[in-house]
């Protein structure tokens, strides 16, 4: 798995913590290991910018997501993964610290960082969360997703609830 993080922000982020939570979100949905990703992490403004460009809303974001080939995982355990480039995600630093000091479980800005991410993996996987079954669906995964990883890497406490919306 091809995977960049290029940190634009100006704010110290865990890094290896990004690509590894993002690496373990693309093998658990079963995504081709040739196939390439790139995060990008920014500051405030260039979030804006991005948000209004993009989305025509006003404010910074906390992730978005940039599908290049539309990769999907496999509908079935016995079909091949297809080979690609996933696209880009986007992350805000500022927004995310914000997020984890609000949430009804306060954690860290690395911690909603890794959320994001996974969020943001998700998305460029097709998944969205505009009606309550999608939702249901897509954050459930992202927990399942975010749990493994936190189990894996022997992180004991619960996992940050989910603050995107």
């Amino acid at each position: 798995m091809s995977i960049d993080v290029n940190n634009e922000s100006g704010t110290e982020v865990d890094e290896q913590a990004i690509l590894d939570i993002a690496r373990y979100a693309l093998a658990r949905m079963r995504i081709h290991p040739l196939s390439e990703l790139s995060v990008i992490v920014v500051d405030d403004d260039a979030m804006e910018q991005l948000h209004i460009q993009w989305m025509d809303l006003p404010g910074p974001t906390d992730v978005m997501s940039f599908p290049m080939d539309e990769l999907r995982p496999p509908a079935k355990d016995d079909e091949e993964p297809v080979q690609g480039l996933l696209g880009d995600i986007v992350l805000c630093p500022e927004v995310a610290k914000k997020q984890g000091e609000d949430a009804p479980t306060q954690h860290s800005m690395d911690e909603e960082l890794q959320l994001l991410t996974v969020h943001g993996v998700l998305h460029l996987l097709g998944y969205d969360h505009e009606e309550p079954d999608e939702k249901a669906e897509m954050f459930g995964l992202q927990a399942a997703i975010v749990d493994g990883w936190r189990a894996e890497k022997g992180m004991t406490g619960p996992s940050p609830a989910p603050t995107v919306s």
